[in-house]
């Protein structure tokens, strides 16, 4: 199977880190940090101006930056299917 990784940075000591993406909507975007038993799940959710992606996973805050806007066009990239899913 091929994880697809993104980059998220910790806003409090600025290092950026590759995560794994568990799922991913343009309403949130859940990614596992740790591998294995060690491993934690952190739900992002749009900011409030929508450039960004934010969460908190023990305690700290992780950012991914990129626009609700450029995430929602990844998914019609890679899936195309479901760009008109939703029932008429």
């Amino acid at each position: 199977m091929n994880d697809e990784k993104i980059k998220v940075r910790v806003t409090s000591t600025g290092q950026t880190l590759d995560v794994v993406v568990y799922s991913k909507r343009a309403e949130v975007i859940t990614v596992v940090l740790g591998e294995g038993v060690n491993n934690i799940r952190c739900s992002l959710t749009p900011t409030r101006n929508g450039m960004a992606y934010a969460g908190s996973a023990m305690g700290r805050e992780i950012v991914y930056e990129r626009s609700q806007a450029q995430v929602k066009a990844d998914i019609e990239r890679l899936d195309p299917r479901l760009k008109d899913s939703r029932r008429r």
